[in-house]
């Protein structure tokens, strides 16, 4: 077997930060030390590896020197050591107001995986796949994004099956909770959210006859859609760095730890303290 050298391209304080949570981790349950296959700074390169580039778990551990599982338990125990780091709703609703923050911006997603066969009732009384999207044409979880007004993600929801809409996930996911914090801390969205209530502002749809809207709605839509926008860049900043997000072979419900692990990744990039 031969291996080869990639250059990981992330930060090395990033490094340092993933390797001082192992090591907490290791102190907490009393390993001893040289008696793991790893160091926790050879550990944080071997997970933020895999983040980075999305690689089979085992070939990236066997370059690491690790047999296969082995590479699965280090990359399982790096997972919920990072995810722990991640912050739940309210905590990032009451540290929003406590900045000052003026608004945030909800969007949804549906994260790529594996078909499988898993079937549900649908709305119309029909036997569908529960994890296909019909709007995306892909097998997936539907999950929910709070980002800043800067676009940087603050929060991500538990993944719910891909033939769930925006809509539905996040009324139990999102909106229910933010009920109290929308008069002081508005929420902005796309049309997926119609109807999700005060506080969360959304375009103004066309109207069914054809008709044109008046200039002051079409101009509040304008302004809307400029402000929202960055909305998008949070989910382009997950996907486009973390590459293990862009498809994931796990089981589905993974979804929810690797985004969580992004989110908390991006935010430590970016500077922000949750």
């Amino acid at each position: 077997m031969t291996t080869y050298c990639v250059k990981l391209d992330v930060p090395r304080n990033l490094i340092f930060f993933v390797a001082g949570l192992l090591r907490r981790h290791r102190k907490a349950i009393g390993t001893r030390r040289n008696t793991r296959k790893l160091t926790v700074y050879r550990q944080a390169v071997f997970i933020l590896a895999w983040m980075r580039d999305g690689v089979d778990i085992e070939r990236l551990g066997a370059g690491f020197g690790l047999s296969r599982s082995t590479a699965y338990e280090y990359h399982a125990e790096a997972l919920d050591e990072i995810v722990k780091r991640g912050v739940d709703l309210v905590a990032v609703l009451e540290r929003a107001l406590r900045d000052g923050v003026s608004y945030l911006i909800l969007d949804g997603t549906v994260v790529e995986c594996d078909r499988l066969d898993e079937k549900k009732v649908s709305s119309k009384g029909k036997i569908i796949d529960s994890w296909y999207s019909g709007k995306c044409k892909l097998f997936g979880g539907n999950v929910q994004l709070l980002t800043d007004p800067r676009g940087v993600p603050l929060w991500t929801s538990e993944v719910w099956p891909g033939s769930f809409h925006d809509i539905t996930v996040a009324r139990e996911e999102v909106l229910r909770i933010l009920q109290p914090y929308l008069n002081d801390l508005p929420v902005l969205a796309d049309g997926g959210y119609v109807g999700a209530g005060q506080g969360v502002y959304v375009p103004v749809p066309q109207p069914k006859d054809g008709s044109e809207l008046p200039i002051d709605v079409r101009s509040y839509n304008k302004a809307l859609r400029g402000l929202r926008a960055q909305g998008e860049r949070g989910f382009a900043l997950l996907f486009g760095r973390w590459k293990a997000l862009r498809h994931v072979t796990m089981s589905p419900r993974a979804i929810t730890e690797l985004m969580r692990v992004a989110v908390v990744l991006t935010q430590f990039e970016h500077k922000i303290i949750m």
